[in-house]
C-alpha cells in the first residue's frame, strides 16, 4: 500500500509546521536536510521517530502548534522513564471523536445504545477517547472509570447498558463475576469493545460465552491521538484504519525497509492532519500487517490484522527469543486449560529459568499429567523445557487495566 499523493500532499503540510515549529522532529527534519518529498520512495527514506525522541521532547518539545491553540494534554504511563506528553489542539480533540464515532458505527453502535466506560480518565488517552466518541455518536454513556467491580456491574443491571468499553483483562474479570453470581440473564450487554492490550483467542471465547456478546478490537496509542484509531468490521478480524487521517507502513523492524502488503512486521504510523504534536514515521513497536484483500463490508479504508504482539515483548532466555504470543498459540491448543497465563523468569546458580504458570478450566484433571504435556509442546516450540504449574482457575490474578503477563526477575537484584 503505497503513500497517494493526497496523503503526500497532507505530509509536506505537516513538514512545513515541524520546521517552522522547530519542534524535535522539526529538527530532525532540518538536520536531514528535508523539506518536502514528491513521491512514495522520498517518504520512505525520511527518517523515523521512536518513543526515545518523544521521552527527549519532554515536557512540550513536541508541541508545533502555537500554545494558545493547545487545548489539552494527555501522556503515556512513563512507567519505563520519563512519560511522553502529548499536546491536542481542539481540532486534534475534534478528529479523534469524529474517527472513535467512526469505530462505535463500524461496531454497529448507535444513538440508542447505553455504553459503559470503564478505562481509566485523566492524563491517559482511553478513558475520554471512549467517552468524546460516543458523545460525538449521540450515546448515552455511563463513565465509570476503572475499579469497583460491585458498583459495575450494578450500574450494568440498573442503567441496561448495551456496549462495554473496556481492557480484555478487565472484561474477562467481569465475565468471570457475574458468571459466579449466575446474573447473566439481568445483563443487557450486546458488544463489547475492547482495547489497549493484545488477547488471545481462547480469552475473547470466554468472554462472548459467558456475556453472549459480540466483541470488537480498536486500535490506538496515545502518541497517535489513542484509541479509535482503527476497529474490526463484524465478522472479519482485521482492523479497518482511518487513512485519511493516518498512513501506515509495515517494516521490518530489523532492516526497517518497508515490507509487501501481506507480510508481518512493525506498524509505522505517519499522523496527516494533526496539529498539536504531529508524528512522521512514528515506530510503534506493535507488530501486524496490511491485509491486500478488501473487506467484505465492501468500505475502502485498509485494514491491518490483529496485533501479533510487539518487537519489545521479546523474552531472551538461555539465548532463545521468546514471545508471549507463542505461549498463547500453545495455549489455545488445550481444551483442559483457561486463558489465564503468568509467565517468571529468573536466574539462580548462573542459568535462566522460565516457569509458567497456566490455570486448569476445573479441578478434575490430573494437574499435573497436563503440566508435563504443556511443557513438552513448549519445548517442541522453542526448544527448550520450562517449569509448568497448573493451578486452579481463578488463582492468577485479574486486572482492571492491562495484564501483567511477564514478570522478569533476573534484574530484580541489580
Amino acid at each position: 500500500m503505497k503513500i497517494s499523493d493526497k496523503q503526500l500532499e497532507l505530509v509536506n503540510g505537516r513538514i512545513d509546521a515541524l520546521v517552522e515549529a522547530d519542534s524535535f522532529y522539526g529538527k530532525k527534519l532540518k538536520a536531514a536536510g528535508v523539506k518536502h518529498v514528491s513521491d512514495a520512495e522520498e517518504f520512505e527514506q525520511l527518517p523515523f521517530s521512536e518513543k526515545s525522541d518523544l521521552r527527549e521532547a519532554y515536557p512540550l518539545g513536541l508541541m508545533t502548534a502555537p500554545e494558545e491553540k493547545i487545548v489539552r494534554i494527555h501522556s503515556s504511563s512513563g512507567t519505563t522513564g520519563l512519560p511522553v506528553i502529548i499536546p491536542y489542539t481542539a481540532k486534534d480533540v475534534d478528529d479523534w471523536a469524529i474517527m472513535f464515532k467512526r469505530c462505535y458505527e463500524y461496531a454497529g453502535v448507535t444513538n440508542k445504545d447505553r455504553i459503559q466506560i470503564t478505562p481509566g480518565y485523566g492524563l491517559w488517552t482511553a478513558g475520554i477517547g471512549f467517552q468524546n466518541g460516543a458523545e460525538k455518536l449521540g450515546a448515552m454513556t455511563v463513565p465509570m472509570g476503572p475499579g469497583n467491580t460491585e458498583k459495575q456491574i450494578q450500574m450494568m443491571i440498573d442503567m441496561k447498558t448495551t456496549v462495554l468499553c473496556s481492557t480484555s483483562s478487565y472484561a474477562l474479570l467481569l465475565a468471570e463475576e457475574i458468571e459466579k453470581r449466575g446474573i447473566q440473564d439481568k445483563i443487557h450487554l450486546k458488544k463489547g469493545i475492547m482495547g489497549s492490550e493484545r488477547w488471545s483467542q481462547k480469552m475473547r471465547d470466554k468472554i462472548q460465552s459467558v456475556l453472549g456478546i459480540e466483541l470488537f478490537d480498536i486500535y490506538g496509542l496515545t502518541e497517535i491521538y489513542g484509541p479509535g484509531i482503527g476497529i474490526n468490521c463484524p465478522g472479519e478480524t482485521g482492523m479497518h484504519i482511518w487513512d485519511d487521517y493516518l498512513y501506515v507502513e509495515i517494516i521490518d523492524p530489523q532492516t526497517g525497509k518497508n515490507l509487501p502488503d501481506g507480510e508481518w512486521g512493525e506498524i509505522v504510523i505517519t499522523t496527516l492532519v494533526k496539529e498539536g504534536a504531529p508524528l512522521i514515521r512514528y515506530r510503534t513497536h506493535d507488530m501486524s500487517r496490511i491485509i491486500p484483500d478488501k473487506c467484505h463490508c465492501g468500505r475502502d479504508y485498509p485494514m491491518i490484522d490483529v496485533i501479533k504482539g510487539r518487537t519489545d515483548d521479546m523474552m531472551k532466555i538461555k539465548g532463545v527469543n521468546v514471545f508471549p504470543n507463542q505461549i498463547e498459540e500453545i495455549l489455545a491448543r488445550f481444551e483442559e486449560l483457561n486463558s489465564e497465563y503468568q509467565i517468571r523468569i529468573s536466574h539462580l546458580d548462573g542459568k535462566d529459568t522460565m516457569r509458567i504458570y497456566v490455570e486448569a478450566k476445573s479441578g478434575s484433571y490430573d494437574f499435573q499429567e497436563v503440566g508435563g504435556r504443556f511443557a513438552e509442546a513448549v519445548k517442541s516450540k522453542i526448544g527448550f523445557t520450562p517449569i509448568v504449574k497448573v493451578v486452579e482457575i481463578g488463582v492468577l490474578p485479574r486486572s482492571e487495566k492491562k495484564a501483567k503477563r511477564v514478570i522478569d526477575e533476573r534484574y530484580d537484584s541489580e
